[in-house]
């Protein structure tokens, strides 16, 4: 059996930067880019007598599914992604995949090949032996780190399936985690006069006005309760740009913002709120576009048959087993929404991801392979009143009685 560290070493390597809306693999060459991970993962697992194919989402970024049965027909998924933040300011080699006192290094090692390696490892072991209670499908997906469209395209594959519940995998410390928030990010402009910056007075500084919003948003909250889970809503500015030279007064200034949702918020509702307190202080001097990313919060109840199945097993191994919230998006959330209950789980911490020196613990990605088996092994047969609740309720259904 390959290593953790062989096969998370391999992932690494190959190059998996997200375009962005860009083109894809720009000077990067066949054996780069998404869709070069895509092919390993197939042919890794088809090696060990693993099922997979590979499905297009966009041109040249393919998913990557694969499919072990059970002896129920109804699916587990285990879904992570294949794509990368940028590596500028990497303090290391981003793809060299080294490994120091126990930890492998390089970009994507813990954000989100890591957990994809646990998953590949858990399925062919899977694989191996006698057919687990359920099948399982493992997907790995594209477009997670801009506009999540892989797993938009996951779920209209699985259309047809009977899938009893998911495991993200993330870099959550091994904690299970069955909320985050949800997100939106819009930009905000404030419109001035103009002008010589030897006559200020006869120009309205458009930098100035949005020192007024920039102070506003720093010291007004959003007024919401907060979450058992995932504490108080925020609000933040990401980015700002203005100005034409040093010598102009400047005309406008944008800023973009992210607010960031709780369980139950709808990411547009809050958005017109964001919109109409904001263009309020200048009246007819501040604009608030519609948002560019939008995004749900994910809140799973903790007793879905695959979240109590990973708690079981993270207390028989020693480990923290409550379900905890996470402050970051995932593609939970969307599976949450198509109704199937989703907890977020994985080695790494997400202060390693996309930092100068990311990394995961090897010992982590091995202990999460045995939990991911034990988890899907322990799941009871016969899932029906319960599960079908909680895919109710990851519609919005409301809980069971």
């Amino acid at each position: 059996m390959t290593s953790s560290g062989e096969l998370l070493a391999a992932m690494v390597g190959i190059a998996s930067v997200n375009p962005r809306g860009g083109p894809v693999g720009a000077g990067a060459g066949p054996d780069l880019g998404e869709a070069a991970v895509a092919r390993y993962v197939r042919d890794w697992l088809v090696a060990r007598g693993v099922r997979a194919e590979l499905r297009e989402v966009l041109p040249g970024r393919p998913n990557v599914v694969a499919t072990v049965p059970g002896r129920d027909p109804r699916m587990v998924l285990l879904e992570s992604h294949l794509d990368t933040v940028e590596t500028g300011g990497m303090a290391i080699d981003p793809f060299a995949g080294t490994v120091r006192d126990g930890r492998l290094y390089g970009r994507g090692a813990c954000d989100a090949k890591g957990p994809l390696a646990a998953f590949m490892l858990a399925l062919a072991e899977l694989a191996a032996g006698d057919p687990p209670p359920y099948g399982v499908v493992l997907a790995g997906v594209v477009d997670e780190e801009h506009a999540y469209r892989g797993v938009l395209g996951l779920l209209a594959d699985l259309a047809d399936a009977s899938v009893v519940g998911a495991i993200v995998g993330e870099p959550t410390g091994l904690v299970p985690a069955t909320a985050h928030k949800g997100c939106v990010r819009y930009t905000v402009r404030t419109l001035g006069k103009a002008g010589h910056s030897s006559r200020p007075d006869e120009a309205v500084n458009a930098v100035t006005l949005m020192a007024r919003v920039i102070d506003h948003i720093a010291g007004t909250a959003p007024d919401v309760a907060s979450h058992p889970l995932l504490g108080p809503a925020t609000r933040c500015v990401t980015r700002i740009r203005g100005g034409e030279g040093p010598n102009t007064i400047p005309g406008h200034c944008e800023i973009e913002i992210d607010r960031r949702t709780l369980p139950g918020e709808e990411p547009l509702d809050v958005w017109k709120r964001d919109r109409e307190e904001l263009t309020a202080l200048i009246p007819g001097g501040i604009e608030a576009d519609e948002p560019f990313t939008v995004d749900y919060a994910l809140d799973t109840p903790a007793g879905s048959p695959v979240p109590a199945a990973l708690c079981r097993s993270l207390e028989a191994a020693g480990r923290p087993a409550s379900v905890q919230g996470m402050p970051f998006g995932t593609d939970a959330s969307k599976l949450a929404r198509a109704g199937i209950p989703s907890v977020v789980f994985g080695p790494g911490s997400i202060a390693d991801a996309h930092s100068a020196n990311e990394s995961v613990a090897l010992a982590d990605v091995d202990l999460a392979i045995r939990l991911i088996i034990e988890t899907i092994r322990s799941l009871p047969p016969n899932l029906g009143q319960d599960a079908e609740c909680a895919r109710g309720a990851g519609r919005g259904a409301g809980g069971c009685a």
